[in-house]
């Protein structure tokens, strides 16, 4: 029998990012409050932290985004004027994302990469195990992989990592772990992590995502953690020496997910994450699937 450890509270969001993906786009806006159909990305990231139980959310912010946080606050004068229209499903929708979490704010600073991006959360988090949610990965509610992994750290103790396997030709964008099979389908053991490798040196296909449930062990490492690839401090190279020593912080296991990821860390998938969204919509998507098919066939 598994020894059980303790709940998970406590959620993390870097959002320090400058976007320069989206130029002119994020010049005065955050790329995370860029629109996916009618609600911020970074919405999204928020309502599935709660969704796993998650209701403590701590954002790492930069310059230039207070918009974030203007968001998950109340807006009385906006919410005034939805009443007196008598306008109730727009008040619900504004009064919505105000009402989801407890949400604390901390400044990075200093864009030293994610490992310091999530350093930044040690005096919030203290000692208790937490996740980490990256804002460019849309995870689909309706497959609850973090939800799965906090289980599996609650279950085993240590780190859990997000993975999916990838094209090999894809792999050197990712960091890539190498895994040992359990008695668990979609749960393996990982016994390294690489930063981006190229196609030959990497351990496996199987690439980490933007999700993490971490023992707090990490702020130990990340504090003597040197910078690594492209000068930054990387979180990867952190969860390699946890894998590496299970005596630091216990092991580090790797949920497999194959469910639905909407990826909208660059401009071609962002687009398409916003059509494949609308399109399963019920209130968007039956016009919006006609169109689109007379759209292909007349103009493709």
């Amino acid at each position: 029998m598994t020894e059980s450890h303790p709940r998970i509270t406590k959620a993390v969001i870097p959002a320090a990012g400058l976007g320069t993906r989206f130029l002119p786009a994020t010049k005065a806006t955050p790329k995370e409050m860029l629109p996916v159909v009618d609600k911020p990305a970074i919405q999204y990231v928020v309502e599935e932290a709660v969704s796993a139980g998650l209701d403590d959310v701590l954002m790492i912010t930069g310059r230039n985004k207070r918009p974030l946080e203007d968001h998950f606050d109340r807006n009385y004068e906006l919410e005034s004027a939805l009443q007196k229209k008598g306008d109730a499903s727009r008040l619900a929708k504004v009064q919505e994302s105000s009402d989801l979490a407890t949400m604390h704010y901390v400044r990075q600073g200093d864009p030293k990469g994610l490992g310091h991006a999530v350093l930044c959360a040690a005096p919030h988090v203290g000692r208790e195990p937490f996740a980490v949610l990256l804002g460019d990965d849309l995870i689909d509610p309706r497959d609850p992989l973090l939800a799965r992994m906090v289980e599996v750290q609650e279950q085993h103790g240590g780190s859990v990592i997000a993975l999916m396997e990838v094209a090999p030709e894809q792999i050197h964008l990712y960091g890539c772990a190498a895994v040992e099979a359990t008695d668990e389908g979609d749960l393996v053991k990982v016994t390294g992590l690489v930063e981006k490798p190229d196609r030959a040196d990497a351990p496996s296909s199987y690439a980490v995502i933007g999700r993490y449930v971490l023992d707090p062990h990490i702020f130990d490492i990340l504090r003597k953690t040197e910078p690594g690839r492209g000068g930054e401090i990387q979180l990867t190279d952190a969860l390699q020496q946890l894998a590496a020593d299970e005596k630091v912080g216990g092991p580090v296991h790797g949920v497999v997910f194959k469910g639905r990821r909407y990826d909208t860390g660059d401009r071609g998938d962002y687009l398409r994450a916003i059509v494949r969204l609308a399109c399963e919509r019920e209130d968007l998507g039956p016009d919006f699937r006609t169109w689109l098919r007379r759209y292909v066939a007349e103009e493709m």
